[in-house]
């Protein structure tokens, strides 16, 4: 089974918290060591994959389950006239 690919909107949430996650918390907490503007990007970045994967993705388009149909009485077949019967005239109707 292959993995479905992220939608636009998957990629454009997903991106925008993690840009705007890492601005709020880079002046939030003040940082400026190497080790902590690590730690804020590793928390962004983990933000904003959360918020890509609840982004609901594409409808599927199968249709939608149809319950099974009441099965219809079965009727006798009738034998078809037989071609050695006579056939009667046909009668034209004389215009009057």
């Amino acid at each position: 089974m292959a993995m479905p690919r992220p939608t636009v909107a998957q990629f454009a949430y997903g991106s925008c918290a993690v840009i705007l996650s890492t601005l709020a918390l880079l002046l939030l907490s003040g940082t400026s060591s190497g080790a902590g503007v690590a730690v804020v990007a590793v928390v962004a970045l983990a933000l904003g994959l959360v918020v890509a994967v609840r982004v609901p993705g594409p409808t599927s388009r199968r249709p939608a389950a149809v319950p099974p149909a009441t099965p219809l009485p079965v009727r006798a077949t009738v034998p078809s006239p037989s071609r050695e019967r006579v056939r009667e005239p046909v009668h034209e109707r004389a215009a009057s």
